[in-house]
């Protein structure tokens, strides 16, 4: 699946903060057919501070949108919230060919190029994110991998008035699947009113964190940072580790998700669902593409 737009980046020039943020960020309105509906996230919004996320949709999706479409030098990323109704079909050329249910990541290393397939099931509503990783420029050319984690293999860090599903990675002394490519921790969790939930942000990691309904108030090194539904921020990265706390102030349940990780610090290209070196690079594997280099689908 993509819905994104051309970009290029070089944030191994973006400025060293010591885990600064700036402010909490909205996103931007998207809409595909008459199936598809989401918030928009790119990196260019936060200044390099997101990486290695290249792009983030929060996305709701009713009908089949982008049909076969090919990936090559990142990671696509599907996260389904729990709430998703119905089944995802997934297929790839790695031959994978299976339903996605609610709950459910599918990680999807495309290194030097894949074929793949998103839609959901007639009469099925996904409710999720779609996240494009990118990958150090010596795995652009990688072998493509994947990993399916299913919802009932996720474990869970529940305390007072507070549930978090442990996606990948580490939080609170519970751990998750590991990625494929490079080390990232992904929480998909729920705060009631009042109460508050950790995550340790390691040091040299950057965070980007996301209300996806609700309210949160993010407190990390002495600083709060109000988030309303739908609004992210990025935190970069610093020399030390930080305690990262969430708190939901409001009268409702809020939703979040947080994604953290060590930044590449590598320029790249990116056009569409490729992110290369190079503008050469791009024209190289968009010709390898239309030559049926990247695969097919089976």
């Amino acid at each position: 699946m993509t819905a994104s737009t051309d970009s290029t980046y070089d944030s191994a020039m973006a400025p060293s903060r010591a885990l600064q943020a700036g402010p909490a960020t909205s996103g931007k309105a998207l809409e595909i057919g008459d199936g598809f509906r989401a918030l928009a996230f790119r990196e260019k919004d936060f200044g390099g501070a997101m990486d290695p996320l290249v792009l983030v949709d929060h996305y709701r999706m009713t009908r089949p949108t982008f049909g076969a479409h090919p990936h090559a030098g990142l990671s696509a990323v599907s996260l389904l919230f729990e709430d998703s109704k119905g089944r995802f079909h997934n297929r790839d050329s790695l031959g994978n060919d299976f339903d996605l249910m609610p709950g459910d990541l599918y990680w999807l290393q495309a290194g030097s190029g894949v074929i793949h397939d998103e839609s959901p099931r007639p009469g099925s509503h996904i409710h999720g994110l779609q996240v494009f990783v990118n990958l150090p420029s010596a795995a652009r050319k990688s072998r493509p991998t994947s990993l399916h984690v299913g919802a009932a293999e996720i474990p869970t860090h529940e305390d007072t008035g507070c549930r978090v599903r442990v996606v990948l990675g580490e939080s609170n002394g519970i751990a998750g699947r590991k990625s494929p490519g490079l080390p990232m921790t992904i929480l998909d969790g729920h705060i009631d009113s009042s109460a508050t939930v950790s995550h340790l942000l390691k040091e040299q990691e950057s965070a980007w964190i996301y209300a996806v309904a609700g309210e949160l108030v993010l407190t990390i090194g002495g600083r709060e940072i109000r988030l309303l539904s739908g609004q992210s921020v990025a935190l970069a990265p610093d020399r030390t580790d930080a305690l990262l706390w969430l708190k939901n102030p409001g009268e409702e349940q809020a939703h979040f998700a947080l994604f953290a990780a060590r930044p590449i610090n590598e320029a790249f290209v990116q056009k569409g669902p490729f992110v290369m070196d190079s503008a050469a690079d791009i024209a190289r594997v968009e010709a390898d593409y239309a030559s049926g280099k990247l695969g097919n689908l089976t």
